[in-house]
């Protein structure tokens, strides 16, 4: 749980990628399989795995919980927005939020998830919250997935710098066989079902002694009703929440425009100044209408054809310049954006300049012939 001891005990054996890198990979793998939106990280400490995981694209919500809120705050702002992500705002919502406090008591912002993730905890709990814990995690959150990672003691003989524990905050340290009677007691009581795993390979010829670190994945087998988790919901809040990030997505409105108006510019100007190449080559004659040809390293031969086969070039009159709306739309990134014609128009009204009628984006070049 504390990384200042993750592998310090390991002098003869060394583990590549670190034991710790294992577990938090095989949760990572885990999310990849099953694409849960909501997951809970209890005894997040540094808050390590939950920064792993706020790079998988599922996950809509993280939540972290730990008993001790100067560990998480420690590291807490790696969970918090990068200027990026407010440059290009992801398709995807996601909050990630911290709470103080013990995995023995029950709060409703824990309810909801789909993953529970409890690496190296159940270790580190006194004999009375150990027996509350399964309730708490099975009973009261139970969530569809629940993954408990513990050391097991018959590797230790292996670990020269372990005397008692492999770690002083330890209050036990289960066999294989202690881990799989409470997994499985646990899971026979709240209708799940249970297998078991683990990281950290035994030496060659010591394949009885087991992994270094056992795993339990656990499935619930029945859906959780609603009414069974509003009767269970405490009338009080007992966590208190010590961090919550809520990052800039494209399905919040505000994010959405910016993004279109963006690429809408970016579009049209691009347009634009093929167009005015073109325009050069035919001089001022008026008679001799330019034709619009998309730049194909920029866009698809596909979409090329689609704009002069559909008749929306756009075109020079006086000291302006015409992109129709339509034009614009037919582009990748524009269309997957508004996904109707109709959210584009409403999207960039007021904020873009469009012809009278409004059905193109319009630039005065005027200053553009001056400044040439």
């Amino acid at each position: 749980m504390d990384k200042n001891f993750r592998e310090e005990f390991t002098q003869i054996i060394k583990f590549q990628p670190p034991l710790y890198k294992q577990r938090y990979q095989f949760v990572k793998d885990l999310v990849e399989k099953y694409k849960p939106k909501k997951v809970a990280d209890l005894g997040c400490a540094d808050c390590s795995l939950l920064w792993m995981l706020k790079f998988c694209s599922c996950i809509e919500v993280l939540a972290g919980l730990d008993i001790c809120a100067n560990v998480m705050k420690e590291k807490m702002h790696t969970l918090s927005p990068l200027p990026l992500d407010y440059l290009q705002p992801s398709e995807r919502s996601l909050t990630v939020t911290l709470h103080h406090g013990s995995v023995a008591h029950k709060d409703p912002c824990m309810l909801g998830f789909d993953l529970v993730t409890c690496i190296e905890l159940i270790e580190h709990l006194e004999e009375s919250e150990l027996k509350k814990f399964p309730e708490v995690v099975f009973g009261f959150m139970a969530p569809s997935i629940v993954v408990i990672s513990t050391p097991n003691s018959e590797f230790n003989p292996l670990l020269p710098r372990v005397m008692l524990y492999r770690h002083p905050d330890h209050k036990f340290e289960w066999s294989q066989a202690q881990f799989q009677s409470w997994a499985l007691e646990t899971a026979r009581c709240y209708n799940y079902s249970v297998e078991f795993t683990g990281v950290g390979h035994p030496p060659a010829g010591m394949e009885k002694v087991g992994f270094c670190t056992q795993i339990g994945v656990f499935m619930r087998k029945y859906p959780q009703t609603g009414e069974s988790v509003q009767s269970e919901k405490p009338t009080e809040a007992v966590y208190k929440t010590v961090f919550k990030a809520v990052y800039p997505s494209l399905k919040d409105e505000k994010y959405l425009q910016n993004a279109v108006i963006s690429e809408v510019i970016f579009t049209a100007q691009i347009i634009k100044h093929r167009l005015m190449s073109k325009h050069k080559e035919y001089g001022d004659e008026p008679e001799r209408k330019p034709k619009f040809q998309p730049s194909m390293d920029c866009f698809s031969d596909h979409l090329g054809k689609l704009v002069v086969e559909k008749n929306m070039e756009p075109f020079v009159s006086g000291n302006e310049v015409y992109i129709p709306l339509t034009t614009i739309f037919s582009f990748p990134k524009v269309n997957r954006l508004c996904g109707t014609f109709e959210k584009l128009c409403k999207l960039i009204a007021g904020k873009v300049t469009l012809s009278s009628d409004g059905s193109a984006v319009m630039f005065n070049i005027e200053h553009e012939n001056e400044e040439n």
